[in-house]
């Protein structure tokens, strides 16, 4: 049996979304590529794209099946051995050489991103695809200065020493709220440069953009092989991945319950597992409430709320409620939805029919429980499409609302309030997640109290939980919710590695 991606990160419940037997002629469609070719997906059905922001036809993506998975494979296997024989500096400059294709193309494909997952072009958009040429730049350049160590032995006639060695083939599942950054920063990228090849499940509905990432990266030079793109959906393809015995490791962006499944289904293969997070930010008494509000509201709000290190809960000191919230709806106010090439507008639609409803339910709980709407709290009208929603400001909450306990995944900030540092790290633990968080103080003594007592891979001092550089290691705490493994720079590289030591007698 395979598993159903059932997630606001990954690949999102297809409902609603048609899938047709054929295409008009001229149309747009988004093939799977093979080794060296570009393959009709054996089910010889096609996903048909609309813009979640205009409602328009983007293009269709021919669906695969579990047997391009197996072809995709075989591709990779065959080209294992080239990766490898490369050597670590000629990778690099294949990395390289990808970037600056991904630079030189930046504008075209943000165009097409902007049609296709519905971010704004101006505001969003052209910025992805920085971060997208970083993932191979950066990967290529850490990978020269990876190093491993020698050991000092207690018998004087041995030397031993570790090096790094790739693990073999990579699945990589990457989702569709960043679906050119994500997988070129976790995988693809840092693949590539440790000489792993690689079958990439992209999220369905924003496929057409991963087969023009795909296009840079053959255009490259990159071996045929190295770098498989397989289209269809989760519950069919990223199933084979994950149970096909030739792969060795997985790479995995999504939901929690979906990452709990394929550790089920994958039984001793190394796993990298971004899952869900609902970050909190804490606002204490001595916080520079300003600059909370505009942080924390660029938190809540950026990607419409669709990032996994979103600041998804508002916990804040009890004397600076008022104040904090009232900086908190100026921003929202800022916020601006529709065309998404008007460079005024800031604020994307959800990508799919399952976050709405999510974001309902959210705010019917909220509602139910007494909590005040203090700004927006319903879909947008007016708007080319349903998928819009109101930049909202919700407070009068309590730990047990589904905005404290879920994972919302649109533009909503939950506030609820604290008297001293155990009721705040109290409530910050009331959640299962454990992805990122943010603080805000004015105090040193504060920072690292707080930031040392929080169950989370990473804390965010005077910045919104949400912001990351691809140098710093972030995931999941142990034992939470929010994954395995650590991304970023040199620990990305580290993941995708075996260690190996070799131990030397030079007596013999």
């Amino acid at each position: 049996m395979g598993f159903e991606f059932r997630s606001s990160l990954d690949t999102p419940n297809l409902r609603g979304v048609p899938i047709v037997d054929e295409v008009p002629s001229g149309a747009l469609v988004g093939l799977s590529r093979i080794g060296g070719n570009w393959v009709e997906g054996a089910t010889r059905k096609y996903l048909q794209i609309n813009s979640p922001a205009t409602g328009e036809l983007v293009g269709y993506v021919s669906m695969a099946d579990r047997s391009d998975v197996d072809a995709a494979v075989l591709a990779a296997e065959a080209a294992r051995g080239e990766l490898v024989r490369m050597g670590h500096f000629a990778r690099a400059a294949l990395c390289r050489r990808v970037a600056e294709i991904i630079e030189d193309r930046a504008d075209t494909i943000a165009r097409l991103l902007a049609r296709e997952q519905g971010k704004p072009y101006h505001n969003e958009a052209r910025g992805e695809m920085i971060h997208a040429a970083a993932g191979f730049r950066n990967a290529g350049e850490q990978i020269k200065w990876l190093t491993t160590d020698a050991f000092p032995l207690e018998d004087a006639n041995k030397r031993a020493f570790s090096f790094l060695q790739p693990k073999g083939i990579l699945a990589a599942i990457t989702p569709w709220n960043f679906p050119l950054a994500l997988p070129t920063l976790y995988y693809l990228g840092p693949a590539l440069a440790t000489g792993n090849a690689v079958v990439w499940v992209a999220a369905p509905t924003t496929s057409l953009v991963a087969v023009e990432l795909m296009k840079c990266i053959i255009d490259a030079g990159v071996p045929d092989g190295a770098i498989n793109l397989v289209l269809g959906e989760g519950a069919v393809v990223g199933d084979a991945a994950v149970v096909h015995p030739a792969i060795h490791s997985i790479g995995f962006t999504g939901s929690t319950v979906v990452g709990q499944t394929i550790a089920r289904r994958a039984p001793g293969k190394h796993l990298m597992l971004e899952l869900g997070g609902n970050g909190p930010s804490l606002v204490l008494d001595d916080a520079d409430v300003d600059l909370a509000a505009q942080e924390i509201g660029m938190g809540c709000f950026a990607n419409a709320g669709q990032i996994c290190t979103a600041t998804e809960r508002i916990l804040v000191h009890k004397s600076v409620h008022d104040r904090f919230v009232e900086g908190l709806v100026k921003v929202a106010q800022t916020r601006r939805s529709g065309d998404p090439f008007d460079p005024e507008n800031n604020l994307g639609p959800l990508n799919n029919a399952p976050t709405l409803d999510k974001m309902n339910r959210h705010m019917e709980d909220a509602r139910a429980s007494g909590a005040q709407i203090v700004h927006g709290g319903n879909p947008a009208s007016g708007k080319a499409t349903n998928l819009f929603y109101e930049p909202t400001v919700v407070t009068g909450l309590t730990d047990r609302n589904l905005l404290n306990v879920e994972e919302s995944f649109g533009p909503v900030a939950p506030v609820l309030t604290f008297s001293d540092m155990d009721e705040a790290l109290a409530l910050a633990a009331s959640s299962p997640y454990g992805l990122s968080a943010a603080l805000f103080t004015g105090s040193t003594k504060n920072a690292f109290r707080y930031a040392e007592a929080l169950r989370v891979g990473i804390v965010n001092v005077n910045e919104k939980s949400c912001y990351w550089e691809p140098s710093i290691p972030a995931g999941g705490a142990a034992g939470s919710d929010s994954g395995l493994g650590r991304t970023g720079g040199l620990h990305t590289l580290r993941e995708m590695c075996d260690l190996k030591t070799i131990t030397f007698d030079i007596r013999r």
